[in-house]
């Protein structure tokens, strides 16, 4: 297993496709002092790779504190001989493991060591260009309301918002609708120091699933910090009645943080889906992705 693009040099990339319960953790990334899924997750291969040092991953996206992950997408790079780790008790026997067999091991033992709150599906060799960050096409979010009077079904209490007035499906898609598109987001981002905050919203609507309760379907090549919690907190005063639904599209176009935007509770957040482009187009993707996005005008 060579290197491949993107890749140090004597090193194989695996791909890792994994989901999480938020509730208790501080987020996806690494913090001293702080429970969080990186550092979970990180010192679960260590112990299971037996390295001496936890591996460091790099994600599709970094969900913060609250919010779940029901397909989540995570890459880390290792020397092949870090595999052998998995090798079966009695293997000279039956010959050395396949890759996929080792693979396959490593699923199983993480699952065996990991908090209950986490578990990785799949691990793969992932294909040369792959980088989980900067080759997805997109990410899909969905974000579960409860306007129901009685209140969130009990058994679904941390994954869904109880929003207690009652909210209109068609004013909600109707204010959605004039955010789509290539945007700058800053009306509806945390601004951070050298980070863009322009965005292509591809999808922004709300349904009714099976038992009442409002989804709201969430897609763009990337998202900024607090973005969809933002969007989604000022959807829902114009879903209520409060705000009218030209008033999310104006504070867009504004392009600065309207003190009348609230951002949603995290708790109500999932990442559903990261989406890739073919194999072919993993290197061209990552180096476009890369590039510091400006708007064109015209």
């Amino acid at each position: 297993m060579a290197a491949g693009k993107g890749e140090p040099a004597g090193t194989v990339r695996l791909r890792l496709d994994l989901a999480y319960e938020g509730t208790e953790f501080s987020g996806w990334a690494r913090q001293p002092g702080r429970r969080t899924v990186q550092g979970e997750l990180e010192a679960a291969l260590g112990r299971v790779l037996r390295l001496p040092d936890p591996p460091s991953l790099t994600v599709a996206g970094r969900t913060d504190a609250g919010v779940h992950a029901r397909g989540q997408v995570a890459h880390l790079d290792l020397v092949p001989d870090a595999l052998d780790a998995l090798e079966r008790r009695g293997g000279r026997e039956r010959g050395p493991m396949t890759v996929a067999e080792r693979l396959d091991a490593l699923t199983r033992r993480l699952a065996g060591v990991l908090p209950a709150d986490i578990r990785v599906h799949a691990v793969g060799v992932a294909p040369d260009g792959f980088d989980a960050r900067f080759s997805a096409l997109f990410r899909r979010y969905a974000y579960r309301v409860c306007d129901r009077p009685a209140g969130v079904d009990p058994l679904r209490r941390r994954e869904v918002l109880w929003h207690p007035r009652p909210l209109a499906d068609d004013r909600l898609n109707a204010a959605s609708a004039r955010l789509l598109g290539e945007h700058d987001f800053a009306a509806f981002c945390r601004r951070r120091d050298g980070a863009t905050t322009i965005r292509e919203l591809q999808r922004l609507d709300w349904a009714r699933d099976g038992q009442g309760l409002l989804v709201a379907t969430v897609v763009a090549d990337a998202f900024c910090h607090s973005m969809v919690r933002a969007l989604v907190g000022s959807l829902l005063a114009v879903g209520e009645g409060q705000r009218p639904v030209e008033w999310p599209g104006d504070v867009l176009v504004k392009g600065v943080r309207d003190s009348g935007v609230n951002v949603a509770p995290a708790h109500g957040l999932c990442l559903e889906e990261v989406g890739y482009p073919p194999p072919a187009e993993l290197t061209g993707r990552a180096a476009m992705t890369r590039r510091l996005r400006t708007l064109t005008s015209g």
